[in-house]
This record gives structure tokens, sequence and C-alpha cells, in this order.
């Protein structure tokens, strides 16, 4: 871990985003409790050995219309999901989702959505409930997971195929069945077309 990381003041930060992302997209307060619990805490969700949950990041890859996402099959859920994993330290959390979106997807040219910098949010906070991995020593457990869109050109995709089943250009519809408040904001901006 790098000398210069600190936890406390991740722990601000991750604070900060709920409480303006919740504000900018109209939640009501008491979401993400497991998550509001930890940092009151002062626990370090930092780290994917710390339980009951630690932070992820993922990304919303859409084309350059607004009409295409980039998904992949998830080896170990057996789904169609964005690409995303967990947070090292000392990345930002933005890089972490571009970090994770090229090593799943293997598609170069990232980019964050111009919105994120103008707002200095994400587009989704989730936390959501990972199964036990006993070969993993890992109990069931949540991933908070921070939610970046990430521009690229549809095109060659070489994914992982040691994380990913595959990776596939899909109907940005789709992400409906799969991160729902997530789509929402992304049509409230205007970031996706039908």
């Amino acid at each position: 871990m790098s000398e210069t990381f600190d936890a406390g003041a991740f722990r601000a930060q991750v604070a900060h985003l709920l409480d303006e992302h919740d504000r900018t997209f109209g939640f009501v307060s008491g979401r993400h409790a497991i998550l509001r619990r930890q940092i009151e805490n002062g626990e370090d969700i930092h780290s994917r050995s710390t339980f009951p949950g630690h932070v992820t990041t993922s990304a919303f890859i859409l084309d350059g219309t607004g009409r295409r996402i980039l998904l992949i099959h998830h080896r170990s859920l057996a789904r169609w999901l964005q690409p995303g994993g967990h947070y090292e330290v000392p990345e930002t959390l933005q890089a972490s989702a571009l970090r994770e979106a090229f090593e799943e997807t293997g598609v170069p040219n990232l980019t964050l959505d111009p919105w994120h910098a103008a707002s200095g949010l994400p587009i989704d906070i989730d936390s959501h409930l990972i199964p036990a991995r006993p070969q993993k020593g890992e109990p069931e457990h949540w991933h908070h997971d921070i939610r970046y869109v990430v521009r690229a050109e549809e095109g060659a995709v070489r994914p992982d195929l040691v994380e990913v089943h595959e990776a596939a250009w899909r109907d940005v519809a789709e992400l409906e069945g799969i991160a729902p408040e997530a789509l929402r904001n992304m049509r409230k901006l205007g970031l996706v077309r039908p």
C-alpha cells in the first residue's frame, strides 16, 4: 500500500460522493446503509479483504451515439454486466473504472464522459451482494460499486478470457435488466439515446 494513501480521506471522499449523488439524482436518504455504516465505523472500504463490503468500480462503455454499450459476460457470476472490479490503492475512482474497463475488454482509447469532469460525480453508486467463494476464502459480501460512463469507438474487442467469457456491443436498452438506476440517470442527462 502506498505511504501517501489516506484511508480516512478516501472514506470522506466516498461519503461526499454518496451525498452529492443522492442530491443530484433525487434519491432519498437512507440508501447505502451498509456502506455508510462502514464509513462511520472507520473501516478500510478501499481493501478487498474488508467485510462485510468494499469499494469496486465499473464502467458503462458507450459508443459515440449513446445507442450501444459494451458488456462482458462475467465468468464467476455467469451474467452480462458492465466491466468492473476491485478498487486498487492509490488510484482515483475514475482511473480504477478505466483500468478495469480496459483490462476486461481490451478496447483502447477509453475516455470518461465529459459529464463526470463537469459534475465531479459518478453516474451511479450501487451496493450489491456477492455470493460466498469458499475456494478464495471469501464470505458472502457487498460490493459498493462506483460507476462511470466511458466513451469508446465501437469496434474491435479483445476481452481477457481469464476473467470474462466474452465481450460484445449490445443495445443500450439491455441496461434496463442490469443497472436500471444507472440507465435512468443516463437518460435524464441525455447521455444515451433510444
